[in-house]
């Protein structure tokens, strides 16, 4: 595994021209895998203890954050991120915070799963940073209130400890707890500014869900499946086609670089579980001069198993969703979606239900992780 880079310590004052040419980073190798904390997949920060100088919420914004250095308000500096008061102490013979206060925000996943990783980004936060974060998990069913999330009943398990972290950075952070959770609290010590929180995990969708409602997308993020792999990630990530609902911009799809050879472009999803499928959609929504010109989608049963055609090449129109009912059920574990030649789609549905074995295997898993 790549070394993970840690960061300690104030940046430099912004000096003017581009805000990121200082910037500190890393190359995390669990960013691949899905962000479970993106709004797109219905999370939030629902509370926070202080928030006076900018909103918890931009903890979840897409994209990086922003910086203006004329943008003031009545309270002082606007921020991109989430920032607290300085902290005091007692007295004035104490004036400096005592070694446990902390500020902290509570945040709901997007949806329950297992977390590889964690990045907690101060981008902009230079010398307003906290000069350390940790993060808990805690798993609860139902919609729980801010109130109920911090009830003496709830057990939180550290995921990140106490840990110094460097401004205008990206702080990343490998998880190994190996089990699903549903919420985090995020600290940071004693008190300052936090740009953007991700977190990157394995979604762990409930059984219980997915039997009662019958047919459902067994290739969705939401549901728990996952792009695997692509040919080319020039413009997006593959994993913006199996996002929940319709793509409302061109790149909150998938599209890949004008090819210039006799090759074809590709997407190779891990489903569910192992399911029967029965009718899909592909849609190219918002890619008009750029869509795929034709597409293919194949299945295959078990990681070795063969690559069987359910959709052959079939001609693709621009800014249109396209319904196709399947002759027969076609079972499998992953899916593969052929575009020809390159060019682009904003949604890959895959309709139909788990097998018997599917379901055993997903409710095995789930009961494993659920602690």
């Amino acid at each position: 595994m790549t070394a993970i880079q840690s960061f300690t310590g104030d940046a430099n004052p912004y000096g003017g021209g581009d805000p990121y040419a200082d910037y500190r980073t890393a190359d995390f190798p669990f960013a691949r895998h899905t962000d479970l904390a993106d709004r797109r997949l219905g999370a939030a920060v629902v509370a926070a203890n202080d928030e006076f100088f900018a909103q918890r919420e931009n903890l979840l914004l897409p994209g990086p954050a922003e910086f203006d250095p004329e943008r003031f308000g009545h309270k002082g500096k606007i921020m991109d991120g989430w920032e607290t008061r300085r902290r005091r102490g007692a007295a004035a013979d104490r004036p400096w915070p005592a070694p446990g206060d902390h500020d902290w925000a509570l945040v709901r996943l997007g949806a329950p799963g297992v977390i590889r990783g964690i990045v907690v980004d101060t981008a902009h936060f230079r010398g307003n940073h906290p000069q350390a974060v940790s993060v808990e998990g805690a798993r609860l069913s139902g919609s729980p209130s801010p109130g109920e999330l911090l009830g003496e009943g709830v057990t939180w398990t550290t995921l990140v400890p106490r840990t110094p972290v460097g401004g205008h950075a990206a702080n990343g952070f490998p998880v190994t707890v190996e089990r699903c959770f549903t919420h985090l609290r995020v600290n940071q010590h004693p008190d300052g500014g936090i740009a953007r929180l991700r977190v990157h995990g394995e979604i762990v969708p409930d059984p219980e869900w997915l039997a009662v409602l019958g047919a459902f997308d067994v290739v969705a993020l939401e549901n728990g499946g996952r792009a695997e792999d692509a040919s080319n990630l020039f413009y997006s990530p593959a994993s913006n086609t199996i996002q929940p609902g319709r793509s409302h911009k061109m790149d909150d799809g998938w599209e890949t670089r004008r090819r210039r050879d006799q090759g074809n472009d590709w997407i190779r999803y891990r489903l569910t579980a192992q399911a029967q499928i029965r009718a899909l959609e592909i849609d190219t929504a918002y890619l008009k001069g750029n869509s795929a010109g034709w597409a293919s989608v194949s299945v295959r049963d078990g990681e070795d198993g063969e690559w069987t055609p359910i959709l052959p090449r079939t001609r693709l129109q621009p800014d249109t969703n396209h319904r196709f009912v399947l002759p027969a059920p076609a079972v499998g574990t992953h899916a593969r979606l052929d575009i020809y030649p390159d060019g682009g789609i904003s949604r890959l549905r895959l309709f139909g239900s788990l097998t018997e074995a599917g379901a055993a295997a997903l409710t095995a898993r789930h009961q494993e992780l659920s602690g």
